[in-house]
């Protein structure tokens, strides 16, 4: 899909030679303050007469009409264009098109234009518009190729917000086709191919090693995982060099889990299919390598993805078994259902070759950090307070939230055991924090984050698909710090104790992490 951008009135705007226009009317605009175009007069008549109603969302249409040159055009209501709002619109206008045959759409933007609204909405009807063919016999593939956005103002800022929206839009779509293919047309290796892809330009490189390559760093968490699976594991390394080489990288691990049957701790058989949906951490960092590729921006990425199956084989591990991670640190796998973080640790002891500037790993860890937070916000780990500041910033700003959850210490006492120096699961209390405290063992050398994203990877039901998150949050995090002047570099020695907020974080929009609830 493309984007381009034009300033342009209403009335000219609904001259162009289109399929079809959406406008976008915020509530606050009266008619009679813009001009006497038919879409303006034909609005003013609707709200005259109590038809349209200037609230969030309400939506009217028009087919063929004089002096109108797209034959479908739609007015939707943005509300006070709040993200949420804006999103919500670009919905409701897609669905009253979607049945139709557009191929051009011109997008109006009423009254001035703000460069996240203009974000928010081109993204939004991305989303709105996408369909998944890659496994069908008879796709019917997305018609919509071409977007025309106009808007009274247009200022550098705007058109600097639709090349962010045409670079999110193509990370979003192909995290969102890898995580929604089936796992036979997604193994680690295809993985791997993906990522070799995206990775041609001048500015990237990529390394992929094989099961021989990882015995031989001693990745033993990870070869664990895989050792149950007849198809082979892949560590996939990824190099975004956008910056001088002496700047520190920021390194995105993602969890690469190709099918998740849980191992010997096998999962019941509803629903098992959304295991396909385990690898939306990889999945992510392939579209943020994919949107960094549209973007260039100044700065130094890594991307890391170990890659494999868990799967119930007579050679699988086994729920007892003790293995010596990369670290060297020995782990007890009590439950061979808690994998990614198996996977994970030892990617975050090989980023430490890499001397980050920040370290951050995506997961569709647990199942607990769905009931915590739902399908709404990402659950955010950090042990860097400056770190878990920026990620929350950028989640505002981008729409894809994420909220920041404890790390005390006293959440680390379920991890003990007595024949290993760790286990990999704790009880059945908090098993979100615990999860992101077993993966803090193997970060401790870096400014660490961990992002939960369990509960918005992808939706369920009729609706069943992978959102593309959280691809948009990396990518405004790494676009600001890119922007950023001096570069941000994380105060490692001025953290504040684990299962603490400093005050400066709370004054910047951090909420306090949240104290464990108590047992009814």
């Amino acid at each position: 899909m493309n984007f381009e951008i034009q300033k342009l009135s209403l009335a000219r705007a609904i001259q162009g030679q289109l399929d079809a226009m959406v406008v976008l009317w915020p509530s606050q605009t009266a008619p009679n303050a813009l001009g006497h175009d038919p879409v303006t007069r034909w609005v003013a008549m609707a709200i005259e007469q109590g038809d349209f109603e200037l609230k969030s969302g309400a939506v009217m249409t028009l087919y063929c009409q004089p002096g109108i040159v797209p034959r479908h055009l739609v007015v939707v209501c943005t509300g006070d264009n709040q993200t949420g709002q804006i999103r919500s619109a670009v919905q409701a206008a897609w669905n009253a098109l979607k049945s139709t045959r557009v191929k051009q759409l011109g997008l109006h933007v009423v009254g001035d234009a703000t460069a996240p609204g203009l974000q928010t909405a081109l993204s939004s009807l991305a989303d709105a518009s996408y369909s998944y063919t890659t496994t069908l016999s008879k796709p019917k593939s997305r018609l919509l190729k071409q977007v025309l956005v106009s808007a009274q103002n247009t200022t550098a800022a705007l058109a600097s917000a639709v090349q962010h929206a045409q670079a999110l839009v193509s990370g979003v779509e192909l995290a969102k086709e890898w995580a929604n293919r089936p796992a036979n047309h997604a193994t680690p290796s295809h993985l791997a191919q993906a990522a070799k892809d995206i990775a041609k330009g001048k500015a990237f490189q990529c390394e992929v090693l094989g099961p021989k390559e990882v015995a031989k760093l001693g990745m033993g968490a990870f070869m664990a995982v895989a050792q149950g699976s007849a198809e082979p594991l892949r560590f996939i390394v990824m190099r975004y060099k956008g910056a001088a080489a002496a700047q520190a990288p920021v390194v995105l691990v993602g969890k690469g889990i190709t099918f998740d049957t849980g191992g010997i701790s096998i999962k019941p058989a509803p629903e098992m299919d959304e295991m396909k949906y385990d690898m939306g951490g990889a999945a992510s960092v392939l579209g943020v390598f994919k949107a960094l590729s549209h973007l260039k921006p100044a700065i130094n990425v890594v991307g890391l993805i170990p890659a494999t199956e868990n799967m119930p084989d007579g050679l699988a591990v086994k729920p007892g078994d003790v293995v010596t991670s990369m670290s060297g640190q020995t782990i007890e796998i009590l439950n061979t259902d808690a994998e990614g973080r198996l996977v994970l640790c030892d990617a975050l002891t090989y980023a430490e070759r890499f001397k980050p500037q920040a370290v951050i790993d995506i997961a569709t860890l647990t199942g607990a950090c769905v009931i915590a937070l739902g399908a709404v916000r990402t659950g955010l780990f950090s042990s860097d307070d400056a770190l878990a500041l920026q990620l929350h910033q950028a989640g505002e700003s981008s729409g894809d939230t994420c909220w920041r959850m404890p790390l005390d210490d006293d959440y680390a006492e379920g991890l003990k055991s007595r024949f290993a120096d760790v286990a990999n699961v704790a009880g059945r209390a908090a098993g979100s924090v615990t999860a992101a405290k077993f993966l803090q063992r193997f970060a401790k050398n870096f400014a660490w984050a961990h992002l939960d994203i369990a509960g918005t990877a992808w939706r369920s039901g009729a609706a069943k698909g992978a959102t593309g998150r959280p691809v948009g949050l990396l990518l405004q995090y790494l676009t600001q710090l890119a922007a950023s002047t001096p570069p941000f570099v994380s105060e490692k020695s001025k953290r504040a104790p684990t299962g603490t907020t400093t005050s400066s974080a709370r004054r910047a929009g951090v909420q306090p992490r949240a104290r464990a609830p108590r047992k009814a």
